[in-house]
């Protein structure tokens, strides 16, 4: 099947070793009101070294899923992956309502929602002729701060939105979720009533659960899990996201994806508890999975066929082979 990348198509047999989620750039809303300081060529050149250093450890493609509100830039994609030789795919769709979800989607459908998300995936983002090549959704707020025991109704008409998107596009879904809140079971329910394919749906952000009750009961479905926050030390420690992934692949689940939804460039100034959390995790980058949490794995006994399975034929099956 083909695969749109920022680059132009590539069929799924293509992707290689792919980090299924990751963030060349993110800021939070109103980011550009503060970029005095911001040089993009500076951060270009670091960006490039980082794809670059990833490419020397044998990844081929990576996923963006930064929505259309939090930074995304289908330009500044098409130059990272032009000069650093990595494929990049980029995403449709809104954050959670907590963190993002611009005005614009509050008042319009669910359907219309989903005629965007159409266009970005089949004709291009704005101007720019580059077409996203997945679909983001979010769930969940920040424990303590915002809604976290509910999917909330824009985030549900998001959803659905997605999945008819999806329906019309077989363009696959990539939903995050709050570790500490996760509703991965609610939004695979509004999924199907959609009728969406799970095999097109992977329920990221669940390797700080911790909960296997959890992971059976979206594994058992036919979804996929994103193990995709190795690195971040100060939401969950690394050894507990092993834990869980040596007891999964232990008992025969293996439909899940690698990454650490690390941030190559942050948009606007930082808090002072983003610092502390960037400050925490000091692994948290590209290359962290490839050159700490693998060889992790192989000491551990799991064999090159399953590190092979999560890292290079998931994503491909998940995009569509």
């Amino acid at each position: 099947m083909s695969i749109n990348t920022v680059s132009g198509k590539c069929e799924s047999r293509d992707l290689g070793f792919t980090l299924i989620h990751e963030h060349l750039a993110a800021g939070m809303p109103g980011f550009e009101f503060d970029m005095a300081g911001f040089d993009r060529k500076r951060e270009m050149t670091k960006l490039v070294d980082s794809l670059k250093e990833i490419k020397d450890l044998g990844v081929n493609s990576m996923v963006d899923p930064c929505p259309m509100e939090l930074g995304r830039d289908p330009e500044y994609a098409a130059e990272a992956a032009e000069k650093s030789g990595v494929r990049i795919i980029i995403a449709t769709g809104v954050y959670n309502e907590a963190l993002g979800y611009p005005m614009h989607m509050r008042i319009i459908g669910a359907d219309d929602m989903a005629e965007i998300y159409v266009r970005e995936l089949t004709e291009g983002i704005g101007h720019t002729g580059i077409r996203a090549g997945i679909i983001k959704t979010a769930t969940g707020g920040v424990p303590g701060w915002t809604n976290d025991t509910e999917i909330t109704k824009l985030e549900v008409k998001a959803l659905r939105a997605a999945a008819r998107a999806q329906k019309a596009t077989g363009a696959p879904i990539l939903c995050h979720n709050n570790e500490l809140a996760p509703f991965g079971r609610e939004t695979l329910d509004i999924f199907e009533e959609e009728g969406v394919d799970f095999n097109r749906v992977l329920i990221g952000h669940a390797c700080g659960v911790g909960d296997m009750r959890y992971y059976f009961d979206i594994l058992k479905r036919g979804a996929w899990l994103g193990f995709d926050r190795f690195g971040i030390e100060a939401i969950c420690s690394d050894k507990m996201r092993l834990a869980s992934l040596f007891g999964l692949l232990a008992v025969g689940f293996d439909r899940i994806m690698l990454s650490h939804d690390a941030v190559a460039c942050w948009l606007g100034r930082l808090t002072e508890g983003a610092k502390k959390m960037i400050e925490a995790s000091p692994n948290w980058n590209f290359a962290h999975v490839s050159k700490n949490i693998i060889p992790t794995l192989r000491k551990g006994g799991v064999s090159e066929e399953k590190i092979r399975i999560m890292t290079v034929d998931n994503p491909r099956s998940y995009f569509g082979n």
